[in-house]
């Protein structure tokens, strides 16, 4: 059963977080490349996160639609 895109969008931004904890973590001891690395991944995160977020709050549209 496909994950539902509210669940979906939720994981990623835990995922983006998690990543912007580490990279905050890594440049405040100074180890500026590996922190860029995690802010980079913690921007892809993001942006999967507003994708399914934008899906899912459609998907919430069209259901609100049909009931109607």
């Amino acid at each position: 059963m496909p994950k539902d895109k509210h669940n979906v969008a939720a994981e990623h931004h835990e995922k983006a977080a998690k990543s912007h904890r580490t990279a905050a973590e890594h440049h405040g001891k100074g180890d500026h490349e590996t922190g860029h690395r995690h802010s980079t991944e913690a921007q892809k995160h993001s942006e999967t996160a507003h994708k399914h977020s934008q899906e899912a709050h459609n998907k919430s549209i069209e259901a609100n639609q049909k009931n109607k």
